[in-house]
């Protein structure tokens, strides 16, 4: 794209100079639709309800090689924990008070893979090796699926492979639960993704095939070599109605976590999640299944760093996946290594135009003062990339997005969404908290 072309883009929407300026910004989604006015969605809550029976399939064989799901029958699913501590704090930080309640959907504590991409990725490989032995007429209908775990089936598995470009977390995701299977499994990663998420997937006995360029690359790269193998299936982050029906399901449980703490939401009552977001799959799956789960009373917003602001680019220019960052001069560098994708998904981001409330960008910076701030107020640890939603609540405070939706800021029921974290090592972790606290204190010493 050439000067004249962004010049061309900027002049024709304004709110693009800011963000290529690198500006945090907060966006309101002009298109949102209530849901009865909403009727050309490819899935539907009869989508999601499949894909929880898919879960209580195999379950028991989830249970077998995964002993740590015993106490959730084999579910993958992680806590809803109050952090008004973190609140007060914030509010203090930003003198800007927020009402209602604030909660973490705590991912970064997901079993096995320790982040969202576990909901996603553990969907579509599993539902991958249904198929194949259904139909391969190794698996009948009414078998307890345990026998995915016998040798029988790691030696049928064997025949085939399975590729997924990453950034990170997807690539642990669908390496983990592949190599258990028994797939021969290859995760394409870009330069951002952390050497520590490599040296874990190599000793799962995954092959990871490293890339100078950014995320775009990697998924084409591993795009193009795995479907070269006849026997070959392509997770493709991209275009994936599997991995987003997947995160679709974390609705249904999230119900049912708040209903257990007395938190019924309608519209009197609504529910604000804010989503951190890179190609928008994760982000758009959970969106789509909040709105089938809670209707209108349900606000997604997400949140991208703003080096890798692609999802909004795309969504404000109308363009979705036919832009990329660097189509407009950004180049795509940040710390959220999970975040730091230029193109967003075709399949996402379409659905997502019409189901969400809005988008704000935040500095690398924020993301480590916030897991200061989380980790000090609430003993909680999570990557750079899992605290974008913590300042969520703060940023839509500071629209009209409350009072145009007739809504009472004190009955609202926040929710910031934390990613990943888990599986960071000791040493990284420490770094990523004592960097936060620095730069926490310098933003103190500037304010004064």
């Amino acid at each position: 794209m050439t000067l004249n072309n962004i010049e061309q883009w900027t002049q024709k929407y304004p709110l693009l100079k800011n963000i290529i300026q690198l500006n945090p910004i907060t966006w309101i989604n002009p298109s949102r639709k209530k849901m009865n006015e909403v009727n050309s969605l490819p899935l539907s809550y009869k989508d999601i309800l499949q894909v929880e029976k898919l879960w209580e399939r195999f379950a028991p064989y989830l249970v077998k090689v995964f002993p740590e799901l015993k106490s959730s029958n084999g579910f993958i699913e992680s806590p809803l924990r109050s952090i008004e501590n973190l609140k007060l704090k914030l509010n203090e930080y930003f003198d800007n008070e927020v009402q209602g309640k604030l909660f973490l959907k705590c991912d970064n504590e997901l079993p096995i893979a320790g982040s969202i991409k576990a909901r996603g990725g553990f969907y579509e490989v599993l539902y991958y090796a249904e198929q194949l032995a259904l139909k391969n007429d190794i698996l009948k209908d009414d078998d307890n699926y345990e026998i995915f775990a016998t040798e029988k089936f790691k030696q049928f598995f064997q025949q085939y492979s399975i590729g997924v470009g990453s950034t990170g977390n997807l690539g642990l995701s669908i390496g983990i639960i592949s190599a258990q299977l028994g797939f021969k499994v290859s995760v394409y990663m870009s330069a951002d993704a952390k050497q520590w998420k490599k040296d874990l997937l190599r000793s799962k006995g995954v092959i990871v095939h490293e890339f100078d360029g950014d995320f775009s690359e990697a998924i084409t790269k591993g795009r193009e070599a795995t479907k070269a193998n006849p026997k070959g299936y392509f997770v493709d982050d991209e275009n994936s109605k599997y991995l987003f029906l997947g995160y679709s399901l974390a609705a249904l449980r999230l119900k049912k976590q708040l209903e257990e703490q007395n938190i019924f939401i309608d519209k009197e009552h609504p529910l604000f999640v804010y989503s951190p977001c890179g190609v928008g799959g994760s982000a758009g799956g959970i969106a789509f299944g909040l709105r089938q789960v809670f209707g209108d009373s349900a606000h997604s917003f997400f949140v991208e760093p703003i080096h890798s602001p692609s999802v909004l680019i795309g969504l404000i220019t109308g363009e979705n996946e036919k832009i990329c960052v660097q189509d407009l001069g950004i180049d795509n560098k940040t710390e959220a290594d999970g975040l730091a994708v230029g193109r967003p998904s075709a399949f996402a981001t379409a659905i997502s135009n019409l189901l969400i409330s809005g988008i704000y960008t935040i500095e690398d910076e924020g993301l480590y003062r916030l897991l200061y701030l989380l980790g000090k107020t609430e003993s909680i640890l999570v990557e750079p990339s899992a605290t974008a939603g913590l300042i969520g609540a703060y940023r839509i405070n500071k629209t009209n997005y409350i009072s145009e939706n007739n809504i009472n800021p004190s009955l609202i029921t926040h929710i910031a969404w934390a990613t990943g974290g888990d599986l960071v090592p000791k040493d990284d972790m420490e770094e990523f908290y004592f960097k936060g606290k620095e730069l926490y204190f310098e933003t103190l010493d500037a304010m004064e």
